[in-house]
């Protein structure tokens, strides 16, 4: 359940002029919302594929 999770802030938060970012929860899956409405919902990613997109070379 995404309230049970710990919530990390993207690094990169702050770097931007408003500080745009998006924050991740890992669990059995990936949780991935916009830090500046959390309630608007969040995407979910398996676990594989969240390790597949973050390890993406360009």
């Amino acid at each position: 359940m995404a309230g049970d999770r710990v919530w990390r802030k993207s690094s990169y938060s702050g770097a931007t002029e408003g500080g745009e970012c998006v924050e991740v929860a890992f669990g059995r899956d990936v949780l991935v919302r916009d830090s500046k409405n959390a309630a608007a919902g969040t995407l979910s990613f398996s676990a594989p594929a969240w390790r597949a997109f973050v390890q993406r070379q360009p």
